[in-house]
């Protein structure tokens, strides 16, 4: 879905109040005021809070969406380079778009809320369904194993992305990295986690050492 310009104004107005109150802690109206903008036009865009939500997650996921497709048509990249890359932007994002995953990681673990919890599934399994097709691919090969369990592998990558950016200050602390400034510190854990977790797929994936 395309949105416009106003409507991704309103969506990371929401995002932002969602992550720092929660949904059922954010009215609509804190939503236009924080937004600069009539109460009417959230319902004239989105038509309740919780479409807005479910919109929020169409942008995020969504785009992720559409990356995976465009490598997916991408003859000129391996199977695994194309892992890699979406290894590599995967910890990218999280890293940018912290407010989006504390929402995600909220509303379905603690407030459990319908809205999210079906908008996240429905979105992850078109994404896992284009990641096994790569995976297919890389099957048809010869250069990935026969049975691979993509879900469990997805699940590998979003945990240990969000567990290591949520606890960066036991990371930093317990690897004596406190003279790093937060830059260098950042760049440096975004590293450590892609070759990580590149390395983990790389095990899982393909027979080689």
């Amino acid at each position: 879905m395309e949105f416009s310009d106003k409507q991704l104004q309103i969506i990371e107005t929401a995002e932002k109040l969602f992550a720092d109150r929660g949904f059922k802690g954010t009215s609509v109206r804190d939503i236009a005021e924080e937004a600069g903008i009539n109460l009417a036009m959230i319902s004239y865009y989105f038509g309740s809070k919780v479409k807005l939500m479910e919109a929020i997650f169409e942008v995020r996921i969504g785009s992720v969406h559409m990356r995976i497709e465009s490598l997916l048509k991408d003859d000129s990249i391996t199977p695994l380079q194309k892992i890699n890359m979406l290894v590599d932007e995967h910890v990218e994002r999280v890293s940018q778009k912290e407010c989006f995953y504390k929402i995600m990681i909220t509303e379905q673990l603690i407030n459990k809320n319908p809205a999210v919890l079906h908008a996240t599934r429905q979105l992850k399994i078109r994404n896992a369904e284009l990641v096994g097709q790569i995976i297919k691919d890389g099957q048809k090969k010869g250069v990935f194993k026969k049975k691979i369990d993509v879900v469990l592998m997805l699940n590998t990558l979003v945990g240990t992305v969000w567990q290591t950016m949520m606890n960066r200050d036991y990371y930093r602390e317990f690897n004596n990295l406190q003279s790093l400034s937060d830059q260098e510190f950042n760049t440096l854990i975004k590293r450590k986690l892609s070759i990580h977790i590149k390395k983990l797929f790389k095990d899982i994936l393909t027979n080689e050492a």
